[in-house]
């Protein structure tokens, strides 16, 4: 096994940390991040709806899952900023649907026993904005 000392762990740390976000920024800053679960508690929920932004999680509470939803317009930094909230309570099976824009939406599922969390939608509106009548 080869041994490297601490001053030298530390800059190929180092290096290594900075390669690897300079590799990645650019990945973030051109295309949304996007989750769609299954999640467990306090994990975010991250989805672009068409041009609308979603963030959603959840907390286990009395065997249900206590939905808090975030939408906003996905615009540049110097557009006006509005975003509508939505908390809801649901049972283990149970679908919230969260409507966008030009009747675009996606269905929240509460998963067994309350342990998850996961979007239902068709891949085309998730990841194109398309909707799937057009």
């Amino acid at each position: 096994m080869v041994q490297f000392p601490r001053s030298k762990l530390s800059a190929f740390a180092g290096a290594g940390a900075l390669l690897a976000f300079g590799i990645a920024t650019p990945t973030l800053a051109e295309e949304p991040l996007n989750n769609l679960g299954p999640v467990g508690p306090r994990e975010p929920i991250l989805v672009n709806v068409g041009n609308q932004r979603v963030i959603a999680f959840y907390l286990p509470e009395r065997g249900q899952c206590a939905v808090n939803t975030v939408m906003w317009k996905d615009a540049g930094a110097d557009a006006p900023y509005a975003s509508s909230r939505v908390r809801v309570n649901l049972k283990p099976g149970q679908l919230v649907e969260v409507d966008g824009p030009q009747r675009q939406s996606l269905s929240l599922l509460c998963g067994e026993d309350a342990s998850t969390l996961s979007v239902v939608a068709p891949a085309e509106l998730i990841l194109t904005g398309a909707h799937p009548n057009d």
